[in-house]
């Protein structure tokens, strides 16, 4: 890293965090997939920016990245995409309360994707995110309310449930 990296911030922030105060066994599968998987994207995105490509720290990320991809069509995992869409249209009060990362990517309506693993806010982007982008989407990912969500019998655990029961 270099000496004076200004995403050193955000890592540090990202690392902090912790879900001690949590039970992560207890939210709900595909909810706590995608939850670790961003913050797995957020990871990555800021060790490229933050260290040489060939770093180990980078080359680990890689592996898992490409291991996720798989993992990611396990299950009803795929149904998550729909999902962050229905709850735009049939709850957007719930949509408003996701995390802006998960409104940006997965609505279909919105230019921001994951690129080559890498988060992309633009198709065509030659800068690289600001640091402060980072350290926001660190507090939303990690927001209590949010984090309460998760469970499987809370609001978005069951949000998910009712939009599993309409794809039948």
């Amino acid at each position: 890293m270099m000496e004076k990296n200004e995403y050193a911030p955000a890592l540090e922030k990202l690392y902090n965090k912790s879900l001690m105060l949590e039970t992560p066994s207890e939210f709900h599968p595909i909810l706590h997939f995608y939850f670790l998987d961003t913050l797995a994207h957020i990871d990555y995105t800021i060790c490229i920016l933050s260290y040489n490509i060939l770093s180990p720290r980078n080359m680990m990320n890689m592996e898992y990245m490409r291991w996720r991809i798989d993992q990611e069509k396990l299950d009803d995992r795929k149904i998550f995409p729909g999902f962050v869409n229905w709850l735009k249209n049939e709850h957007p009060e719930n949509f408003e309360k996701l995390p802006s990362i998960w409104k940006e990517i997965y609505d279909t309506d919105t230019e921001p994707e994951y690129r080559s693993f890498r988060i992309a806010m633009q198709r065509v982007e030659r800068q690289p995110l600001p640091p402060q982008f980072f350290l926001k989407i660190v507090d939303e990912m990690y927001d209590k309310n949010f984090l309460k969500s998760l469970y499987r019998d809370a609001s978005l655990g069951t949000l998910i449930e009712t939009y599993r029961t309409t794809l039948k």
